[in-house]
């Protein structure tokens, strides 16, 4: 056979396309398209395009305040339902507000404030159809750990307080600050592994300092870890009030059963969610009519009646206090964003609509600002009240407005009826809260599905439990950090195979019928190539050439002449990635061998092209796909050597 029909015989077989170098691009542009891509994927920008100033001016507002777009098309069948849910929520967030309130150490006006103004601003600004906004567990306790290390708020309540408004204003402005900058890919560290394990540990936590309040404990450590906190209950034995236990508990009970009833039944959902309010109606009427204040059981005494007083003076920038306010503050305001934007996204999917993160981000921002400025502390989204107002079925962020104006009528004219209110009463329904924070079904859901992810959530369980809640936050996000950087520092290489009477070549491993070309070792890289993992890749690749020709030498096999590095999956290569090619090549070259490159991406081609690798290699020696690439290898492993070198000259 002659050479001009080596060339036709092989044109047949390895097809007319190539890969193809991409055309320059000047660096600025490549900054900048990777800037967008990082920063601004979803393109929000693209609206004001080709559009002129007054309504470039209006999509801004619009933008920054959703309530101007769709509140033009509120209608009064919207209200309705806004009306309903709205005040269905605001009966769940008056108990609920002063139950966290007492959980931060704070008065308990603070939680009834706290449920006025935020969601006024969240109603104006806020995307999320579902999302009610209030005070958290979560966040209450973090603000009460971390706070009270530096600060008693039984010593210095005064400072207490302005420190909790310190941070909230530090949180809002962080959580701003991550949405303007477009930042919100930083809170997908934390992981569905890490915010169930965390949520549990805290609501663990959480639960554990509530029996302070069941049993009647006046003196209690300022600790969070289980240790210390069953050592404190049982090393006061002598001081439990079984009044004040028998009265928990049977409220925890009524509590628990009403979320079972609810539960069975959708239409029911409006009995869980009045639980807590009858609780406290009629655990005050119960201490009202029997004096048990004066027999143990401690009530919540005098509110002050009167909306949020201005507290904007109140905001403490001592130095002294300076690092621990900023700290909380990004700290609860991470953990509360989070919960957030996770309920938030969780409703939208199921109404089918899109909610933009960083707005949202904005929006608790704003609200946290302007809370820490009219007496509030962190507010976020909690789960809990946002499915109340889901399933009453709200239509707009108006349930919010609503839900604020139902708070402000009671902190107008109702505060005096709850100074009867048993502290055992917010016990109860902050634990029947908690419980359902603790998510047995997604932690053994992990175990089934990723072992590792597992471990994260357990990490951050015990951690919170065991530790403290900062020292469980730390530990699960560095696992999964940990696991971030081995999945780019050991990327996997698989060993493909042709799956019989096709064109298509798959993981040997995975495939039990795909069968490998005799001559040829065909592997896929599965990540970019970067400093990280480009010493593992040479050596990974170097043990898959050694392992392959033991197993020739073994079997009988045609001996090894082509190496084939599928490169579809690298999406990008660094410099040290390119050594690390260079070496490959040599290695390979010293054997004997041939190398092999399939389908690099276009960043890979150009800064192939730039080190001179494609000359060093050859540009006859880079296939679109593994196939053409297996073909070609084939046809010249079945030329004559003469032939071999002349077809390679001609190519």
């Amino acid at each position: 056979m002659g050479t001009a029909d080596h060339v036709d015989t092989y044109a047949g077989a390895g097809g007319t396309h190539r890969v193809e170098i991409p055309p320059p691009q000047p660096f600025s542009e490549s900054l900048k398209n990777t800037l967008k891509e990082t920063f601004f994927p979803d393109d929000p920008l693209r609206q004001f395009k080709n559009q002129p100033p007054r309504r470039r001016l209006i999509l801004g507002l619009q933008y920054v305040f959703p309530i101007i777009e769709w509140g033009r098309h509120y209608t009064l069948e919207f209200f309705k339902a806004d009306l309903i849910a709205g005040i269905t929520i605001a009966s769940l967030a008056i108990p609920q507000g002063i139950s966290y309130a007492k959980l931060a150490n704070l008065p308990p006006i603070l939680g009834l404030y706290s449920s006025f103004v935020p969601p006024l601003i969240y109603g104006v600004m806020g995307s999320s159809r579902d999302l009610a906004v209030g005070t958290v567990a979560v966040a209450s306790l973090l603000t009460a750990s971390m706070l009270g290390d530096v600060v008693d708020a039984q010593q210095d309540p005064q400072l207490y307080v302005h420190l909790a408004f310190t941070a909230t204003f530090f949180a809002g402005l962080f959580e701003t600050a991550m949405g303007i900058f477009r930042l919100g890919f930083i809170v997908d560290f934390l992981s569905h592994a890490t915010i169930v394990g965390f949520m549990a540990g805290a609501a663990t936590v959480v639960i554990l300092q509530q029996l302070k309040g069941v049993l009647g404990l006046e003196h209690f450590t300022h600790k969070t870890d289980v240790i210390d906190v069953l050592h404190s209950i049982f090393t006061q034995t002598h001081q439990w009030r079984w009044e004040s236990a028998l009265l928990g508990f049977v409220f925890l009970f009524y509590l628990l059963i009403s979320r079972y009833f609810s539960k069975k039944r959708a239409n029911l959902f409006w009995i869980s969610a009045m639980a807590p309010l009858t609780s406290v109606i009629l655990g005050s009427l119960l201490v009202y009519l029997t004096h048990a204040e004066k027999h143990g059981v401690q009530v919540i005494g005098h509110l002050k009646k009167g909306i949020n007083p201005a507290s904007f003076m109140d905001l403490n920038f001592d130095s002294r206090y300076l690092p621990i306010a900023i700290k909380t503050g990004i700290i609860t305001g991470i953990i509360s964003m989070a919960e957030g934007m996770a309920v938030g996204r969780s409703f939208a999917m199921f109404k089918n609509y899109h909610i933009d993160g960083n707005k949202e981000m904005i929006a608790f921002g704003m609200m946290n600002i302007v809370g820490s400025c009219t007496s509030c502390y962190l507010t976020t989204g909690p789960f809990s009240r946002s499915a109340v107002n889901f399933n009453a079925g709200c239509k707009t962020a108006v349930s919010n407005i609503v839900m604020a104006v139902a708070v402000m009528a009671t902190l107008l004219f109702l505060t005096p009826l709850f100074y009867y209110t048993p502290l055992v009463v917010l016990a109860a329904i902050i634990m029947a809260a908690m419980l359902g924070l603790i998510d047995y079904e997604a932690a053994m859901h992990l175990w089934h599905v990723d072992k590792f992810d597992f471990l994260v959530c357990m990490a951050a369980y015990v951690g919170v439990v065991f530790g403290s809640i900062q020292i469980g936050l730390v530990l699960a996000i560095g696992l999964s950090v940990l696991r971030v950087l081995l999945f780019v520092a050991r990327p996997r290489t698989l060993v493909l195979g042709n799956l019989p009477d096709s064109k298509e070549y798959r993981n040997i491993h995975h495939y039990q019928q795909a069968q490998t070309v005799p001559g040829i070792l065909i592997l896929e890289i599965d990540a970019p190539i970067y400093f990280a993992n480009s010493n593992y890749l040479r050596e990974r690749i170097s043990r898959w050439i050694d392992e392959e020709e033991e197993r020739i030498k073994s079997c009988g096999d045609t001996g090894l002449q082509h190496v084939v590095l599928d490169m579809s999956a690298v999406g990008n290569i660094d410099t040290s990635g390119i050594s690390m090619m260079d070496e490959i090549k040599k290695i390979i070259d010293r054997r004997g061998l041939k190398l092999v490159l399939v389908n690099p991406v276009a960043e890979v081609m150009k800064k192939l092209e730039k080190s001179k690798f494609l000359e060093s290699l050859g540009m006859e020696w880079v296939f679109l796909t593994v196939e053409e690439a297996v073909r070609a290898c084939s046809y010249m492993l079945d030329c004559k050597p003469q032939d071999s070198e002349k077809y390679t000259n001609i190519v």
